[in-house]
């Protein structure tokens, strides 16, 4: 991203402040509260359309569990004006792909179209945003599928068993620990009311965002908005997203898995950390370095000292979820040879861990990770759905086009006192879980808690 420079003639006045690069992204708001970001890019006369809710699997009321994803499903059932099942098929005749997906904070619905099919696209996702139609028969067949996708992609799985449980115990409150999906006995008893119920309180323009990057200019779009979603009236208030709060964990816990179905044993390990949403400045950036840093691929510290130094595991690496609105995750895995164990590869990961948490990283290790990531960004950003995700993502939990832009420069910024920061602050055992996929002739799991006597908090 280009830094703006100063300039003046010698003798004359002083040097003009610095200057931000001109934003990228354009945004305005209709009247009826939507919020609309558009992204030229005239490379190609294609455009991506996004309309992120700002409603996710966190925000479902209690005991209804996977009703944000059963709508997300349901939005393709049909409208007054869309038969049933057509959605899809409409957007892949214009020559278009569509899709969507919902994560614990936000649902988020595309399609990728030729420039000249966007007014026509829009005005069908306008559309499903006020008159969706389902019937009786769409909701159960719908709710068929959902518990069939549970079965397939959850229960069938030992690793995903093994996550949804870390999960639950990684979040004692808080609705994290609830599924995506949603608990299977609460997904059988989604009706119609329940999806309706949460359409009409989540679904309106005051609690959306659309972005439209590619082949566009602001006016233009504002122009379709105003004819399409601007039409549909606000529902009231912009939606306060009151969640329970997360109390302070005073204990580590280890989740034990034993299932025929395991290919080989795996340890993983979860922290709580602060995500760009909740983090101080400069935190969750320090974060995604660290996390670059420890498990990067085969340049990670995790699998040089696993895989290469000890021969502890036989794969090893790890990630830093940053997008959530009221937490990120930092998480560690490591996958066994034919002769590693548990005990050792935990072993491992806690002393790589503990070293970087005693020690911090070098000054090499720090160059070398925010490159890889400022690479990375220029690689999405040359991606018109990529980047729109990026904005959509940011926008959705409550950040500005601002944050997004300015990313880049926050990351050059970032020192190696910081990331020992975030490292010794928010790797703490009392913030963990640990969950052992082990292979067993049969299927028990086993869950235990270990007391921090110690605190590990003192930054001194």
């Amino acid at each position: 991203m280009p830094v703006a420079t100063l300039t003046a003639e010698a003798d004359k006045a002083p040097a003009a402040s610095p200057q931000k690069p001109a934003k990228k992204a354009s945004e305005f708001k209709l009247e009826n509260g939507l919020e609309v970001v558009v992204i030229p890019d005239h490379r190609a006369p294609v455009v991506t359309q996004m309309v992120w809710y700002k409603v996710g699997a966190a925000d479902e009321p209690y005991g209804v569990s996977g009703i944000a994803h059963f709508l997300e499903h349901l939005m393709f059932k049909g409208t007054e004006t869309i038969p049933a099942g057509q959605f899809s098929k409409i957007i892949a005749r214009k020559g278009g792909d569509d899709n969507a997906f919902t994560s614990q904070d936000v649902t988020a619905y595309f399609q990728r179209v030729a420039k000249d099919r966007l007014a026509s696209v829009m005005e069908m996702e306008a559309d499903r945003m006020k008159n969706l139609r389902l019937t009786e028969n769409d909701v159960n067949t719908e709710r068929d599928v959902i518990l069939e996708e549970r079965r397939s992609r959850v229960d069938n799985d030992p690793s995903s068993l093994l996550q949804e449980q870390m999960m639950a115990a990684l979040y004692r409150n808080h609705p994290y620990g609830i599924p995506v999906i949603g608990w299977e006995h609460e997904i059988a008893k989604l009706d119609r009311e329940d999806a309706f119920a949460f359409y009409d309180r989540f679904y309106a323009p005051e609690n959306a965002i659309l972005i439209v990057a590619g082949d566009v200019e602001p006016d233009e779009v504002r122009a379709l908005a105003e004819e399409t979603f601007g039409k549909i009236p606000a529902r009231g208030e912009p939606i306060k997203r009151e969640r329970p709060a997360e109390p302070e964990h005073d204990a580590s816990v280890t989740v034990t898995l034993e299932d025929p179905r395991a290919g080989r044993t795996t340890v993983q390990r979860l922290y709580i950390t602060p995500s760009y949403t909740t983090g101080k400045p400069g935190e969750a950036e320090a974060l995604e370095l660290l996390a670059r840093i420890m498990a990067n691929g085969s340049t990670g510290r995790i699998y040089k000292s696993l895989v290469v130094d000890k021969g502890a595991a036989a794969s090893a690496g790890g990630w830093y979820s940053e997008s959530g609105l009221d937490s990120g995750r930092m998480g560690f895995y490591a996958i066994a040879g034919d002769d590693d164990t548990p005990e050792e590869m935990e072993a491992a990961m806690d002393a790589v861990i503990e070293d970087v948490r005693a020690n911090g990283v070098t000054q090499e290790e720090l160059d070398r990770a925010r490159a890889g990531l400022l690479a990375e960004y220029i690689y999405n950003s040359d991606s018109i759905s990529r980047m729109a995700r990026q904005y959509g993502w940011r926008l959705a939990v409550g950040l500005d086009v601002e944050d997004v832009e300015d990313w880049p420069n926050r990351i050059k910024a970032v020192t190696t006192e910081q990331v020992h920061n975030v490292a010794r602050d928010y790797l703490l055992d009392e913030n963990s879980v640990t969950g052992i996929l082990k292979p067993a002739p049969e299927h028990t799991s086993n869950v235990q808690e270990k007391p921090v006597h110690a605190t590990t908090k003192d930054k001194s």
